[in-house]
C-alpha cells in the first residue's frame, strides 16, 4: 500500500469539499502561498419587521359634470377621521350652518333678514329688489352650473356643488343599510316664490329640493299643507317623509340646513348656509389652460 499516495488522495478529497461548500470562503495569499483556513459561520440577519400598511387615501372627484364638462377637481383626502368626524373620509371640512343665515333665527331681530340678504347679495350675486348690489355685480344665475346629485342632473350655484357633492359621498357611505332611490330634483329658480320681504335661497342657486312629491311641506302653501300626512300624528317630521333620516345628516355634516327643522317644515329642502371658502380641504386645481 503506497501511504503517501493515499494521503495525499484524502488531502485532495478534503479540499475538495471544503470548495464545494456553500459556506468556504476564499484562501488568503501569504507569499505566493495559499494559507487554508476554515470557512466563517454565516451570518444569520435577524427577522424583518412586518411591512406597515400606508394609510389608505380615498380619491374623490369634486364639482361633478359641469355643463357637459368634466370634473371641477380631483382632490385626494388621506383616510383618517378629522376632528368630529363619524370615521368617515371626505375631500370637504364639516361645518354648521351660519347661525345669522338661519330663517328661524334672521326672523327674531329686526335687521337679521336684511343682514342674511346682503350676505347672499355679496357671496352669490344680486337678485333685483334684494340688497345692495356692489359695482358690476351679477345675478346668482351667471354663476350656476349644471352638476349631478345620486345621478340625476341639477342647477346649482358653482359655489357650493363641491359640498353638494361630499353630500352625497357621505350618503353613499352612511345610508347603505336605508336605501332610497331620489326621482326628481329642483335647484335653482328664476322667481321668488317666498312673501313678506323674504327671498328663497333657491334663487341664489343654493338650496336643493329632493322629491317633492314624496317629501313634505306641511308649513308651506297648498297642496302640501292640506296632505293626509299632514295631519296625522308623527314623533317627528322624520316620519313625514319618504326621505331617510341619515340623508338629513348627511347634508347637515357639510354646512347644509334642513328646512324639516324650521316652523315651515319642509322635509324635501336642503340650503347651503355654510362659508363656501371653507367647504374644501384642499384648493380645487385651476382648470387646464388657466
Amino acid at each position: 500500500m503506497n501511504v503517501p499516495r493515499l494521503a495525499a488522495l484524502g488531502l485532495a478529497g478534503l479540499t475538495a469539499c471544503v470548495a464545494a461548500s456553500p459556506t468556504a470562503t476564499p484562501a488568503p495569499a501569504v507569499g505566493g502561498l495559499v494559507i487554508a483556513t476554515p470557512p466563517a459561520p454565516p451570518a444569520v440577519p435577524p427577522p424583518a419587521p412586518p411591512p406597515v400598511p400606508a394609510p389608505a387615501a380615498v380619491e374623490t372627484v369634486i364639482g361633478g359634470p359641469v355643463d357637459g364638462g368634466t370634473a371641477a377637481a380631483a382632490v385626494t383626502a388621506e383616510a383618517g377621521p378629522p376632528p368630529g368626524d363619524a370615521g368617515r373620509p371626505s375631500a370637504c371640512n364639516e361645518q354648521p350652518p351660519q347661525d345669522f343665515l338661519v330663517r328661524g333665527n334672521f326672523l327674531k331681530t329686526p335687521d337679521g333678514r336684511q343682514r342674511a340678504i346682503q350676505y347672499r347679495t355679496d357671496t352669490y350675486g344680486y337678485f333685483p329688489g334684494f340688497g345692495r348690489p356692489s359695482p358690476g355685480a351679477e345675478p346668482p344665475v351667471a354663476q350656476v352650473v349644471t352638476t349631478t346629485f345620486m345621478g340625476l342632473p341639477v342647477r346649482m350655484h358653482r359655489k357650493v356643488v363641491p359640498a353638494l357633492q361630499c353630500a352625497e359621498q357621505e350618503i353613499k357611505l352612511a345610508c347603505v343599510d336605508h336605501p332610497y332611490t331620489a326621482r326628481a330634483l329642483a335647484g335653482v329658480r328664476f322667481k321668488n316664490t317666498y312673501r313678506g320681504g323674504e327671498v328663497t335661497n333657491h334663487i341664489y342657486g343654493i338650496a336643493i329640493d329632493i322629491d317633492p312629491a314624496q317629501n313634505t311641506c306641511c308649513g308651506c302653501v297648498k297642496p302640501w299643507s292640506t296632505l293626509p300626512v299632514c295631519r296625522r300624528p308623527a314623533k317627528s317630521e322624520y316620519d313625514r317623509m319618504a326621505m331617510p333620516e341619515c340623508w338629513v345628516h348627511a347634508f347637515e355634516r357639510f354646512g347644509f340646513y334642513w328646512l324639516g327643522h324650521d316652523v315651515l317644515r319642509d322635509t324635501m329642502h336642503f340650503e347651503f348656509l355654510g362659508d363656501p371658502a371653507r367647504i374644501l380641504k384642499v384648493a380645487p386645481a385651476p382648470a387646464a389652460g388657466k
